[in-house]
């Protein structure tokens, strides 16, 4: 048997177990009879299969299902206690959570990290994961995931470019599995959690979906048919580098005018200084957080008003062109921005209505995302994905067969 032959084996049969455990996670409980009908699998496959997840403790057999005749139908869940491990690297901060799969928070910490490149970074962040995986005695984790800021290839977690901590080409997955001897997965944060809103958030009841997060960048991340958007494995979305103002301030990716450079939070306080320093009337002080630009808004403050309306419309503007692109069921939208949700909807619906298709836009729900202050959901969803593709199950059952 050739070696290309028994990949594509070992692809069939992680094929199948993803299928089997995705319906039983999805309509559990339900009986290997419901399942062969579903997965249109044999029944001997199913038989196997399932005595495999069994035996790795991922579902469970948990009642008795009426029959119509013969012996009585065992029905089959899934197992969500398994504790998983994520962590978001910030800028200049470090936050590390444990969950289950369904979601269920049982430990976090956070901390400021002094490190600004890679050098630096490496070492930190293993001492403080590591700190934080000793503790969890009690809730030791079978997989690990970190989400960060820039760009990452999807297939071995290797971060591409991530400006604040000067990463470039960095092997970051294969550091944080040879160290920690856990499955584990890196992705964008954005895209992360996009897919954190598709399984446990604001887009659950849509397959199509699109997150906008306006904080220090603007960036995206696009759901289609429940996946992560991608082209050839590799990210896309960057939204915040669509121009909006040929003649705008110059962006750090060496355009000018790109939306970053109107709608994100440095952007909007940058501009609000210098009305201020130039004598703009407003509540607003010069030292304030965005936060409070953001409230201002809603409060009647002309200035804040104007400064928002307009990085709203110029979002607006970007988001019309996306929706004839894609043509989403949902836009999620998240960051401090939506501190201001009234004015800024407001503003995202004019650019839309007059921009948009108009049957794109019919049904079109614009909403604040769910994980405004959850930052390492997004891990939990790259953990979660592995599983419902088979890859992080296939590890589990062989590690059980050893």
């Amino acid at each position: 048997m050739d070696t290309k032959q028994i990949v594509n084996i070992d692809q069939v049969k992680q094929i199948n177990m993803a299928a089997v455990y995705r319906l039983i996670d999805k309509h559990g409980p339900i009986s290997r009879v419901q399942i062969a009908q579903s997965s249109q699998l044999a029944g001997a496959s199913i038989t196997k299969i399932t005595r495999q997840l069994l035996g790795a403790g991922l579902i469970a057999e948990v009642s008795q299902q009426q029959s119509t005749g013969g012996r009585r139908a065992t029905s089959l869940m899934s197992r969500p206690h398994f504790r998983l491990a994520t962590v978001r690297l910030g800028r200049g901060i470090l936050d590390l959570a444990i969950y289950d799969l369904t979601g269920k928070l049982y430990q976090k910490d956070c901390h400021r990290l002094a490190a600004q490149t890679q050098e630096q970074l490496i070492p930190e962040l293993i001492t403080y994961i590591t700190e934080f995986l000793t503790a969890q005695q009690e809730n030791s984790p079978i997989a690990l995931a970190l989400t960060l800021s820039g760009l990452v290839s999807p297939s071995n977690g290797s971060v591409i470019y991530a400006p604040y901590y000067e990463l470039q080409n960095c092997p970051l997955g294969n550091i944080l599995t040879e160290h920690f001897k856990l499955p584990t997965y890196v992705g964008n944060d954005t895209r992360a959690m996009a897919l954190a809103e598709h399984y446990f958030g604001h887009s659950v009841d849509v397959s199509d979906s699109l997150l906008v997060s306006v904080h220090h960048g603007t960036s995206a991340g696009i759901i289609i048919d429940g996946q992560v958007f991608m082209h050839r494995n590799r990210d896309l979305a960057e939204i915040g580098h669509i121009q909006i103002d040929p003649l705008g301030e110059r962006c750090h990716c060496g355009n000018v005018g790109c939306l970053e450079t109107i709608c994100s939070n440095p952007a909007l306080l940058a501009r609000a200084r210098q009305l201020l320093i130039q004598g703009a009337c407003s509540k607003l002080k010069s030292d304030d957080p965005v936060e409070v630009l953001y409230q201002l808004a809603t409060q009647g403050d002309e200035l804040c008003e104007m400064l928002v309306r307009h990085a709203a419309r110029a979002l607006g503007k970007t988001l019309a062109s996306v929706i004839n692109l894609l043509n989403p069921q949902a836009i999620l939208i998240s960051g401090e921005i939506c501190l201001a949700q009234s004015v800024v909807f407001e503003e995202i619906h004019k650019s839309l209505a007059h921009q948009a298709l108009p049957s794109f836009t019919q049904q079109l729900e614009i909403r604040a995302a769910h994980y405004q202050h959850n930052p390492t959901m997004g891990g939990l969803a790259l953990i979660k994905r592995a599983m419902l593709n088979g890859e992080l199950l296939m590890q589990l059952i062989e590690q059980q067969s050893h």
